[in-house]
């Protein structure tokens, strides 16, 4: 039995990032350019990639894999210079002459474990942000969208540093072996359980993690409301490549009024997106595998079938359904769906909805469609969850500006834009002060008394705002 087959790749990596290579703006910047070449040169084989592993619409490839990565590149690319700096910080008197500030330090070399859905976003955005900041990477795809994981395996050399960056493929024995390695950082995004995987395998070398997990997101609809908008934008968000988002709308919460409302439009959103045959439709995309095909399938014996429910396990397709009336001990309410199946939940009110969200596990994003924006406070006010959209779903993932993360067992940390950056740095606390002025010192040093005591408090002490002392 040999040694950990990537102990050498690891080695190699460290001592990259320790002859400094990587500390400069100019080389982070030309590594940061030369994935933006690599989105523009493959662009067509990204498309193809995606459509071969689960039937991707090449409208909603280009969306999520290609223009958002852009988005996120150019953003650090615009203002890399200015995340870089070092960041002053205020002083009290006794270091008034002395320089004190935060020096944005990277980590070193760090592990991004991608997922499947999105193979290409769920990568590139992490590893812009672990270039931009210093780090050498290893990136591991994931082995169940292969045509994807082959195209980055053969074409991401092309155009990174191979002396610092490199991909790593296979499936869970690779990934086990792989997670044997000390490294300074560990990036996930997948489910739960595999996520307790990577955590303990951290906790062995003492590695800090950012944790992208999932959940059920829940999305309220209230009784005032614009019924067909709320229609066409949750369509949108739950069958968005064939409902396998992690930020999907899972289920809706909503009166019993509201879902006989809502059901003709939904139908009509529907129809209106993907045809009267949605397995015709370019538009609508297939699951990734027949394992993912069948466990969905499975939930859809939950309440009873409104719209769709139909499948075909050679096509591995499954048609957009909505599941009226389903229980909260239903099949479809025990996991995160993550297929093209959107049960209803009835609840009386916004209460009692409220109540149903805080009496679970705490959701990725939480949705809420009101007219009235009280409503949609209200839902924010009196829930956690990693996000919060107000009537619209996925739309805040288009936002550079805003951090996207889970808490509790939907994850820990968070990315996107700055975020990112600030993920893969280590803020380091530094201050050098003058070799002179030791007079300034002396009220420090022993023989103690009460008199230096006194002026300790006077340079040291942090008094609040608005206080007055009376000599």
């Amino acid at each position: 039995m040999g040694g950990n087959p990537y102990v050498g790749l690891v080695s190699h990596l460290r001592a990259a990032w320790l002859s400094g290579k990587t500390r400069t703006l100019e080389y982070r910047v030309a590594q940061l350019e030369a994935l933006g070449r690599f989105l523009d040169e493959k662009k067509q084989e990204i498309l193809e990639a995606t459509a071969a592993d689960m039937g991707k619409p090449s409208f909603e490839a280009y969306f999520s894999e290609i223009l958002l990565c852009k988005n996120e590149l150019n953003d650090t690319l615009n203002n890399l210079g200015h995340w870089m700096k070092d960041e002053h910080v205020d002083k009290n008197l006794v270091t008034r002459l002395d320089s004190a500030f935060i020096r944005k330090d990277p980590y070193g070399v760090v592990l991004i474990i991608a997922p499947w859905n999105y193979p290409i976003y769920l990568f590139l955005v992490p590893l812009i942000g672990a270039i931009a900041a210093g780090n050498c990477v290893v990136i591991k795809p994931s082995e169940m969208a292969k045509y994807s994981e082959r195209l980055v395996a053969e074409m991401l050399s092309c155009y990174l540093d191979n002396d610092c960056f490199a991909v790593v493929t296979g499936g869970v024995p690779e990934t086990t072996r792989l997670l044997e390695n000390k490294f300074d950082y560990i990036f996930f995004t997948g489910s739960p359980s595999l996520g307790r995987t990577i955590m303990t395998a951290a906790a062995k070398h003492l590695t800090p993690v950012t944790l992208e997990l999932g959940g059920k997101n829940p999305c309220y609809v209230s009784d005032t409301c614009d019924v067909q908008n709320v229609a066409r934008r949750v369509v949108w968000g739950r069958f968005f490549n064939a409902g396998q988002t992690c930020v999907a709308p899972d289920y809706l919460l909503c009166s019993l009024e509201m879902q006989e409302k809502l059901m003709p439009f939904l139908r009509e959103a529907i129809t209106e997106f993907y045809g009267s045959n949605p397995k015709e439709s370019p538009d609508f995309g297939r699951i990734v595998g027949v394992e993912q095909f069948r466990r969905i399938r499975a939930l859809l014996r939950s309440g009873r079938v409104a719209i769709g429910g139909q499948t075909d396990e050679e096509q591995l397709y499954i048609a957009p359904t909505v599941l009226a009336d389903v229980l909260p001990s239903d099949p479809a309410m025990q996991e995160e769906i993550f297929g093209p199946i959107l049960p209803i939940v009835v609840v009386a009110n916004m209460d009692e909805a409220i109540d149903f969200i805080n009496a679970r596990p705490r959701p990725l994003v939480i949705y809420a469609f009101s007219c009235d924006s009280k409503v949609v406070n209200q839902v924010l006010e009196r829930t956690s969850s990693g996000g919060f959209c107000g009537n619209d779903t996925l739309m805040q993932m288009t936002l550079t500006s805003l951090p996207f993360g889970g808490i509790g067992t939907s994850g820990l940390g968070m990315y996107h834009g700055k975020f990112t950056f600030d993920t893969f740095t280590h803020h380091r606390g530094c201050l050098h002060r003058n070799m002179g002025l030791e007079a300034l010192n002396t009220l420090r040093y022993p023989p103690y008394s009460q008199q230096k005591l006194g002026l300790m408090l006077t340079t040291l002490q942090i008094k609040r705002k608005g206080m007055c002392t009376l000599l």
